[in-house]
């Protein structure tokens, strides 16, 4: 049995709702990822680390539709899933909040959660924007998620980063997505913020959603996710339950080091 199908083994597999068994992804003679198995658990909040370059973000983007592997078996909702497109990936249920948000700064957080999804009144060439059901339900979607938000007819320019994260994440959860994908949701905030985009993220696992993180917070992993899976050179190496595990076994797993190579390392800093 191979390490990556020995890591694999040790996820839950009770209710899984993504699972991807040997994916592959070159890009010319680089070989981004060399083979990668994870399964997520419906409901919960599950981590992707590694160092830059292991492959995770490729791996992210296999799942979501931005890429296609090479190989590989890739099962969504209990059935075999091919994804042409983020869109296609949108369709089944799985949103993603990338590192820069895709967020139009010039438009209101009402205008940015319904863009391209506007709700019309009317048929055909007579079809109207519905402002009104618009602001209310982007109202609904705000006050579901614990913190404080200003109107949802301000602009997104003078919001604050944790806000902006929020309508980010209001928009990811509110299109009844089964799986929400965050591409280091908390990189570039101050502690305040970071404490509320955590809340939010406890918020969406709390209504049922599940969530896939890439982090190179190991505190951050251990903090709010169930759940992680080590990545190394283009491989998945380990899964681990985060109340099972420390910072220093996943510092280990990263850099396959062995903890007491990780313990002297430390000592002689």
């Amino acid at each position: 049995m191979t390490a990556m199908t020995e890591s694999a083994a040790q996820a839950p597999t009770d209710d899984v709702l993504l699972q991807c068994t040997g994916l592959r992804k070159s890009f010319g003679n680089v070989h981004a990822i060399r083979e990668a198995s994870i399964r997520l658990p419906r409901g919960e909040v599950t981590a992707i680390i590694g160092d830059n370059g292991a492959g995770k973000s490729t791996l992210v983007r296999c799942l979501v539709g931005v890429h296609q592997p090479d190989a590989g078996e890739y099962l969504f909702d209990g059935r075999p899933a091919v994804f042409d497109n983020p869109e296609a990936a949108r369709e089944a249920g799985i949103e993603t909040v990338h590192q820069n948000l895709a967020l139009v700064d010039d438009l209101t957080v009402w205008q940015n959660l319904f863009l391209n999804r506007e709700i019309t009144r009317g048929i055909g060439p007579f079809a109207l924007l519905d402002r009104r059901a618009m602001k209310r339900r982007s109202r609904e979607l705000m006050s579901g998620l614990a913190i404080n938000m200003p109107p949802v007819t301000a602009r997104v320019d003078r919001l604050s980063g944790g806000q902006r994260q929020a309508v980010a994440l209001s928009r990811a959860a509110g299109w009844g997505s089964k799986l929400v994908v965050l591409d280091e949701p908390t990189a570039a905030l101050g502690v305040q913020e970071t404490a509320k985009v955590e809340e939010l993220i406890a918020d969406l696992r709390n209504r049922g959603i599940t969530v896939l993180i890439i982090s190179h917070n190991f505190e951050q992993v251990l903090r709010i996710a169930d759940g992680v899976w080590v990545m190394r050179s283009g491989t998945s190496v380990a899964y681990r339950r985060t109340s099972e595990t420390a910072g220093q076994e996943l510092v280990s797993l990263v850099t396959g080091a062995t903890p007491s190579d990780t313990k002297e390392g430390n000592n002689n800093e």
